[in-house]
């Protein structure tokens, strides 16, 4: 297990655990670059302002919507994050040795964390009227589908099991062709 951030040297520990190195950073060897694409389209969609000249005439109870289904994702989040447990790492390689999370949310999708971040992306746009959010939904849609892609890659090869799991359950959000290639 690794040490809590608090603890001294605790997250250089935990970065170095997760396989970050700078290295990493400049030939993308563990995917560094499509997380890099993940938090920069997650902060967009977190910190841009609704832009002016394209508003949508959303109903309100539409914006009402979009807060009960952000918060709903953001639980979904935490619970998928939590259901990983030593196996979390926000890189798509897998960390060596790591075990294969098949139970609470990951029994019904093999990627709820992506999920619940496409569901938190779209519950901003409607709660903003946004569609520049709409927009910066798809972009990040297309991210976390070539990240799974990547991850799942490794995944294949790190567990003899996982292809027939992949088989049986959805990748992010079911019959989604870019998100689901059962």
């Amino acid at each position: 297990m690794s040490p809590p951030p608090s603890d001294p040297g605790g997250l250089p520990a935990l970065l170095q655990r997760w396989g970050f190195s700078w290295s990493g950073w400049r030939d993308n060897r563990r995917g560094e670059w499509w997380l890099a694409a993940q938090l920069l389209l997650i902060a967009a969609v977190a910190l841009l302002p609704t832009w002016p000249a394209l508003p949508l005439a959303w109903p309100p109870a539409a914006r009402w919507l979009g807060a009960l289904l952000l918060l709903l994702f953001l639980a979904q989040a935490l619970r998928a994050l939590l259901g990983l447990g030593a196996s979390l790492t926000p890189l798509p390689e897998p960390i060596p040795g790591a075990a294969l999370v098949r139970q609470g949310p990951y029994a019904r999708c093999r990627h709820p964390l992506y999920q619940a971040l496409l569901g938190a992306a779209l519950a901003v746009a409607l709660l903003r009227g946004s569609a520049l959010h709409l927009v910066l939904l798809l972009a990040l849609a297309a991210v976390l589908g070539g990240k799974a892609r990547r991850e799942e890659r490794s995944l294949c090869q790190n567990h003899p099991d996982y292809p027939a799991y992949r088989a049986s359950t959805a990748e992010i959000v079911p019959g989604l062709p870019w998100l689901d290639w059962r």
